[in-house]
């Protein structure tokens, strides 16, 4: 029996099935144990097989797909809450997400191994491939074998397309390999023909992939649906990569998009979680522990106390709190920017920011008098917002608390490491979004279009609806080059995903790095704030727009006057490691 082990780091034997059996004279398979020419015999074994896949996706660092919040004191910083750290969504200043503000400041430089979220992963690709090379020896119809194969697929064409995010070209595998294999020192695969795989392999899944497998969002397996949402969000990243970056036919991936996204809006079984209620809608189902049967809520990860448990909702003083870019985006109730809107109140102080807002403002970050209702820091009963430098309760680098995701009661009376806040992965809000912004880049939008999409999102909350012939301008936006229809479908975006892990990957494909160098601000700084905000210990900046006085977040740190170069930041560095034992991998430009 001769065992495979990939020599260079690049993969690794992922379990005793990989092995296989070339003796020349006799093959004997021991009784004792499992192998690989007694296995593949049944349904439950390619299920069985398909679980480990599963099993290694729970790791999120290393496979950063199917993204949860990690296990244990290692979600405050691998959730998929903290993805949006990386852009100008929040502002982090804690030493343990320096990662996030390295990134975010473009201060970041070539790692010698590959860094959190990197270029690793390689030996779920292998497990990935020695299934697919297995899965036909089943004595079962084909159409049961295709499920297995479809999931299997998914998986890797998720993961290629989350590298080709991040690095550009990807070494594309498609079958295991040994010590011999010419792969290993191959360079890696052009990004064009990856992402031609990557499709592939997304079209196969989601048609093979079964509608339902029967296990009620339990949370169980990802079905039919769940690959449309994927293959929507893999290829609208595609389109507009290559229409703003530059590649091949952007139209093809956009009409992918556009049509994946479509027949899940159309034929599948989800819709946005609704109660009537504009006021708690947004957040409710955000703030929960079982989110089984929930309409919205296509594919979550479960968190259970003794099996697999977290405690990401300590560490929200670690991402900072919301930034005053993120606040200044929300609508006014009459659907105007508040460049434009006479309704906005100003933000002289923090509770005239809420005021004729779209209410989902108030659901993601914490208004001062919902402090109580929130149990906000264990129902410590203290006065908020509360500024760095303020002693006790929970601060914020900002004064923009994120209230979106919290839940008190997964803290109260439990033990460190112990708490069940689950995490979504795939709702179908994302699905209208998507469809909404590749129609747009189509330039095929219609009404009908918005009211299947954006203005369906506005309808939980109440909002004013989004009207082709009274698109506002808002100044903001007018020299990013793009039309007031696609900057306020981005905004939709903005908003509605804030905090899933989207924001960084959206600045990317839309070109769109510069705005990682606008200053990161929080609340108005004036005499008023002096006097509410006792041993706050902040730096102040001047908003060259408004001419007012705000909270500057990074000033005097190594964060401070942040880089965006146009030719190397929108890929990240390939590992030193990785180079010296494969020097056809070749280093990113600008690196």
């Amino acid at each position: 029996m001769k065992k495979y082990s990939i020599l260079s780091g690049f993969f690794v034997v992922a379990a005793f099935l990989f092995s296989g059996c070339n003796d020349e004279f006799l093959e004997r398979y021991p009784l004792d144990r499992i192998t690989n020419q007694t296995f593949w015999n049944t349904e439950n074994d390619l299920r069985v097989y398909n679980n480990s896949l599963y099993d290694l996706a729970r790791n999120d660092d290393n496979v950063p797909i199917l993204h949860g919040h990690y296990n244990g004191f290692d979600s405050h910083w691998a959730s998929i809450w903290f993805q949006d750290e990386f852009a100008d969504n929040m502002a982090p200043r804690h030493a343990r997400h320096n990662l996030f503000q390295q990134v975010r400041s473009g201060k970041h430089t070539i790692p010698t191994d590959p860094q959190q979220f990197g270029y690793k992963g390689w030996n779920f690709v292998r497990a990935i491939n020695v299934g697919l090379a297995n899965y036909d020896k089943a004595a079962v119809a084909q159409a049961i074998k295709d499920r297995y194969i479809a999931e299997a697929r998914l998986f890797r064409g998720w993961f290629y397309a989350e590298k080709v995010s991040k690095f550009g070209d990807a070494p594309f595998v498609d079958k295991e390999l040994n010590v011999d294999s010419p792969e290993l020192n191959a360079a890696r695969t052009p990004r064009e023909e990856v992402m031609n795989k990557v499709l592939e392999d997304l079209n196969f899944a989601s048609t093979k992939l079964p509608d339902s497998w029967g296990d009620g969002n339990a949370p169980g397996r990802l079905n039919r649906w769940c690959a449309l949402l994927v293959k929507s969000r893999v290829c609208l990243f595609e389109g507009t990569w290559r229409k703003y970056h530059g590649g091949t036919d952007p139209t093809k991936w956009l009409q992918e998009a556009a049509n994946a996204s479509k027949e899940l809006m159309d034929k599948g079984p989800y819709r946005l979680y609704s109660t009537g209620n504009p006021q708690t809608d947004y957040n409710a189902y955000h703030r929960v522990l079982n989110l089984a049967g929930n309409p919205e809520v296509m594919y979550w990860r479960k968190y259970q106390l003794g099996v697999f448990t977290n405690h990401v909702q300590s560490y929200f003083e670690y991402a900072g709190g919301a930034t005053k870019s993120l606040v200044e985006d929300y609508l006014c109730t009459d659907g105007l920017p508040i460049t434009l809107s006479p309704l906005y109140k100003g933000d002289d102080k923090i509770e005239d920011v809420f005021e004729n807002r779209d209410p989902r403002l108030r659901q993601t970050v914490l208004h001062p008098e919902d402090a109580a209702k929130y149990k906000y820091h264990l129902a410590d009963g203290r006065p908020y917002p509360r500024i760095q430098g303020m002693e006790g309760g929970y601060v914020s680098t900002t004064g923009y608390h994120i209230i979106k995701h919290y839940n008190a009661d997964d803290m109260i009376g439990k033990a460190f490491d112990t708490a069940e806040s689950p995490a979504i992965i795939l709702r179908f809000a994302e699905a209208l979004l998507n469809y909404a912004e590749a129609q747009a880049e189509l330039g095929k939008i219609t009404q009908a279009d918005l009211d299947l999409s954006i203005n369906k999102l506005r309808d939980r909350v109440g909002m004013a609806h989004l009207e082709m012939g009274k698109v506002p301008v808002d100044p903001r936006y007018t020299a990013d080059g793009i039309s007031p229809l696609i900057a306020e479908i981005r905004r939709e975006r903005r908003i509605e995903l804030f905090m899933e892990g989207f924001r960084y990957n959206d600045l990317k494909r839309w070109k769109q790095g510069k705005k990682l160098l606008i200053p990161t601000l929080g609340i108005r700084w004036d005499a008023a704030a002096i006097a509410r905000y006792p041993k706050a210990n902040i730096k102040t900046a001047v908003d060259p727009v408004s001419k007012k006085t705000y909270i500057d977040v990074y000033q005097g740190t190594d964060w401070a006057n942040p880089v965006f170069d146009e030719t190397k930041h929108y890929l990240w560095p390939i590992p030193l490691n990785t180079l010296a034992q494969n020097p056809a991998i070749k280093q990113n430009p600008g690196w």
